[in-house]
């Protein structure tokens, strides 16, 4: 029976030495590292996420500065708007579209800018408009040639504007 009990001891002893050593093992592996590559929820919330969001904003922001700075050597000043834009213009300026631009006149007055005919489409009433004649209030106008425009002859003209436009 003496022979026993210091089996059974010794066997406990071993299963308690063999449980620390993997605890010690586990513990000395860091979490996220190639020996623990778990990777939980919260560290992609917290910390890998808003990395990754900081490097987007970073890229995005330098890809914008290039283009401000291709744009702005180029000296275009060309202007798009995909819906309709609300443009002021002062008596005198002349807003040039690129074909297919519309300008429908909200506020104000202003007259066809072209060097032939026809100068600007009324797509309100199917007709065309010369240079030098005055637009409508609230028809829409559709530049169909390069070089088509309308210069505002009230101190405060207002356009409603979609498509690629330069103001001069």
């Amino acid at each position: 029976m003496m022979n026993k009990i210091p089996r059974r001891v010794l066997a406990m002893l071993l299963l308690i030495a063999a449980l620390a050593a993997g605890t010690t093992v586990s513990l000395a592996a860091e979490a996220g590292s190639p020996q623990d590559p778990l990777v939980t929820l919260s560290y992609l919330n917290e910390t890998f996420l808003g990395t990754i969001l900081q490097r987007v904003d970073e890229k995005i922001a330098q890809r914008n500065d290039t283009l401000a700075q291709q744009i702005g050597s180029a000296g275009l000043g060309t202007q798009s708007a995909a819906n309709f834009t609300v443009v002021t213009l002062s008596s005198g300026q002349t807003l040039t579209g690129g074909v297919g631009c519309e300008v429908m006149l909200r506020v104000g007055s202003a007259v066809c800018v072209a060097s032939s005919t026809p100068g600007l489409v009324n797509e309100t009433t199917g007709s065309t408009i010369n240079g030098g004649a005055s637009l409508s209030q609230n028809h829409l106008y559709m530049m169909t040639i390069e070089g088509r425009g309308v210069r505002a002859t009230a101190a405060t003209t207002k356009l409603l504007v979609r498509g690629s436009y330069t103001i001069t």
